[in-house]
């Protein structure tokens, strides 16, 4: 019986711990202020601009930076980074600034079109100029920047508990 009860709170701890870590992403994106050394905007007041504005990589940065910046807003920014992608409507041209700049722009409109969320470490700017091009169109203000939801819509739910109860129904027959 000690046993069944060990493994029972093994369980339980590891639902805790599942659960833990998904509230912590959660919180992490909608309140956390990510350093510039990752990259990413700093999060806080905005300065909105008048017109239509885009958000495009700097021609002439580093490389590693663009690239490390590409990174975050397809990654932890949340950017919809499928267009770029090989067989995607903006894959060509197949350059890092071309990629960053679809990154940084999808990102900058998710974000509420402020400069904060166009800076990306100092390897991005705004700009009036519609960067669109062929069947690659860049979103803008007013325009549907993406279809996938942000990580701070989803809230850990309790299916892994249910999950954990059947386990121990299972092996306590056992």
């Amino acid at each position: 019986m000690r046993k069944k009860l060990w493994i029972l709170q093994g369980l339980i701890m590891m639902e805790c711990y599942v659960a833990f870590i998904a509230e912590a992403m959660v919180q992490e994106k909608a309140e956390a202020t990510i350093p510039v050394t990752t990259l990413s905007p700093p999060e806080g007041n905005t300065t909105f601009l008048d017109g239509t504005t885009w958000c495009v990589a700097l021609a002439g940065v580093p490389q590693v930076d663009l690239q490390n910046a590409l990174d975050w807003a397809c990654g932890l920014g949340m950017a919809d980074c499928k267009p770029i992608r090989s067989g995607g409507s903006c894959f060509y041209p197949d350059t890092l600034v071309s990629h960053a700049s679809y990154a940084f722009n999808n990102y900058y409109q998710q974000n509420g079109n402020s400069e904060i969320a166009c800076n990306f470490g100092g390897t991005a700017t705004l700009t009036k100029n519609n960067p669109s091009y062929d069947k690659c169109v860049y979103a803008s203000s007013g325009s549907q920047a993406s279809s996938a939801t942000p990580l701070s819509h989803y809230k850990p739910s309790f299916i892994g508990w249910k999950f954990v109860g059947v386990l121990l129904v299972l092996y306590l027959r056992s």
